[in-house]
């Protein structure tokens, strides 16, 4: 029990640490367009992310995949820049639709390549057999989820309040939430050694 709180704890620090925040920017720029009533949509999303994540790590840690942490690192605010600029372009349509979406694809995908960033850091803490490497690795991947789904409550909290207290719109909740994700990620797609 003890070494599943280990493992849970270190997924929840994962997404929940301040000084890497752009997890949390990431899941904010895909929670911005929903609200508690599209709870099983939001739902699909977290989990699709999730998987795409611990995915990674798994390809990662049997060392079937190795991508350099450089271009990792230029990719994960792109994801966030190319979801923020989803919601904004995409502001006026309300998808009703069950099926999966683009959205749901570009999730998935995006969960593979922040799963990536994660890999090393997870591959030095982990030692022993292959077989030895499942359990923490499920372990944090359950912290990860745990930790995703309480960003995910403050944010549609959040967009509650703003939306139905201070009767802000959904369009204009978007598009400011969206463009500030935007002004905060875009120095750090310039500030990467690959630009440079």
């Amino acid at each position: 029990m003890n070494e599943f709180y280990t493992y849970f704890q270190l997924g929840l620090h994962h997404v929940l640490d301040l000084h890497a925040y752009d997890h949390l920017l990431f899941l904010v720029a895909l929670m911005a367009p929903f609200l508690f009533k599209d709870w099983k949509k939001v739902l699909i999303l977290i989990t699709l992310f999730t998987v795409g994540h611990t995915f990674a790590l798994f390809l990662s840690v049997f060392n079937i995949i190795f991508v350099k942490s450089t271009v990792i690192e230029f990719l994960i605010p792109i994801t966030i820049v190319l979801s923020s600029t989803y919601n904004i372009l995409a502001i006026k349509k309300t998808s009703k639709n069950n099926n999966l979406t683009i959205i749901d694809f570009l999730t998935l995908f995006f969960g593979l390549i922040h799963g990536l960033g994660f890999s090393n850091y997870i591959k030095n803490i982990l030692g022993g057999s292959a077989v030895s490497k499942i359990l923490p690795l499920t372990e944090f991947a359950i912290g990860i989820e745990a930790a995703q789904l309480i960003v995910v409550v403050a944010i549609l909290t959040l967009a509650a309040i703003f939306q139905v207290l201070f009767k802000t719109s959904k369009r204009d909740w978007i598009l400011v939430l969206s463009s500030i994700i935007i002004g905060i990620v875009l120095p750090m797609i310039f500030q990467n050694k690959i630009i440079q």
